[in-house]
């Protein structure tokens, strides 16, 4: 149900003023000899993202006004169809490396014997207030009281759709210390002051140990800004899994740069990778930091991975194409460069993927 329209346009002036607010402050992390920091925050490595501020954001929000956008999908929500996990697999952790796919960008990854989830949310709304903002289209592919026990949290940045903190609270709540956040830097102080301190701050390429598990913070395009007065102040990324010889990747949100040959040139190939296909138009808006299908199929491609699936799509109306919109942009993409559907693939909501594993007819 859409909402009220004095409460859309009081979201909209909201996230209007998050959007025309830059940051003031200084960088308590900064070190000259690193490109990626500056004085005031942080940047990409190569192209720069387009500003969401000011006449930029206004024309976007002119745009989706006057052309109804996005448009509900053809056959309704959810888009993606939801399979019932194996949550004997899930529960017992079976020592057989794997990725479930929870929907958004929410991964359970089992490897080395330790259950990891990514930027999870379990949220009724990728927002700051509970009451307005963008609504789940889809539930989970797993229920919160379903999941294992979960080892570690990984945080590629501080948007509202990756790091809720509902579910941060949630988590910690149930898991307690036995549970490490690694997050990127700048958000440690935000998890400090909701009484969590199991927390590791990563720059880019820093690593962390875990058991068996190593733990890279990658890079990647985008931006972060959660505040009035924090815009770029934390930094944000990817994140490099391995254990036992076997490599998963998650891209985060991210746009289309270099850094995927860079990743590929210092970490290797992964076995299984998760990347981005959804929230792309308005392109001239979200092309910088948000890759459209083509994009994320050249990810794929850079990164060199065995398997890769697609992710931050099918929950969330984040942008201006419909829900429905990412997998037929994906599988004609795919089709076009030739891409083995075996080697990237959509899943469905709670559908697992085990490293190594060729499925027959994947989307």
């Amino acid at each position: 149900m859409p909402c009220p329209p004095s409460q859309a346009r009081t979201l909209v002036w909201f996230f209007a003023a998050i959007a025309l607010v830059g940051c003031s402050a200084g960088n308590p992390y900064y070190n000259a000899a690193k490109p990626h920091h500056t004085a005031q925050g942080f940047r990409n490595s190569g192209q720069q993202a387009l500003g969401n501020g000011g006449r930029h954001f206004w024309r976007w929000q002119w745009e989706r006004k006057t052309q109804g956008l996005p448009r509900p999908p053809a056959n309704g929500y959810p888009v993606v169809a939801s399979v019932a996990p194996d949550l004997k697999h899930l529960q017992h952790n079976l020592g057989q490396a794997s990725a479930t796919w929870i929907n958004h960008a929410t991964v359970l990854v089992q490897l080395g014997g330790l259950n990891i989830l990514t930027d999870p949310i379990w949220s009724e709304r990728a927002s700051p207030v509970s009451f307005l903002g963008p609504k789940r289209r889809a539930a989970p592919g797993i229920a919160f009281e379903d999941l294992p026990r979960i080892d570690a949290v990984v945080i590629s940045h501080n948007h509202y759709d990756h790091l809720d903190a509902e579910t941060v609270d949630r988590l910690h709540q149930r898991f307690g210390n036995a549970l490490r956040f690694y997050v990127p830097l700048g958000l440690k102080p935000w998890f400090e002051e909701r009484g969590i301190d199991n927390v590791s701050e990563l720059d880019w390429w820093d690593e962390a140990r875990l058991g068996r598990l190593r733990l890279v913070f990658t890079p990647a395009q985008h931006w972060s800004q959660r505040t009035l007065w924090n815009r770029n102040q934390t930094l944000w990324g990817g994140w490099w899994l391995e254990a036992g010889g076997q490599r998963f990747f998650f891209a985060g949100d991210t746009g289309y740069s270099d850094d995927f040959k860079a990743i590929r040139a210092r970490l290797g190939a992964p076995d299984l990778a998760a990347i981005p296909v959804g929230t792309y138009e308005p392109r001239w808006f979200m092309g910088r930091h948000h890759v459209a299908p083509d994009e994320a199929l050249r990810i794929h491609q850079d990164l060199g991975a065995a398997q890769s699936f697609g992710i931050h799509w099918g929950t969330f109306e984040l942008s201006d194409e419909s829900l429905d919109r990412p997998p037929q942009d994906f599988e004609a993409a795919r089709a076009a460069i030739g891409i083995d559907p075996a080697s990237f693939y959509l899943l469905r909501h709670g559908e697992t993927r085990r490293f190594g594993q060729i499925v027959a007819g994947a989307q």
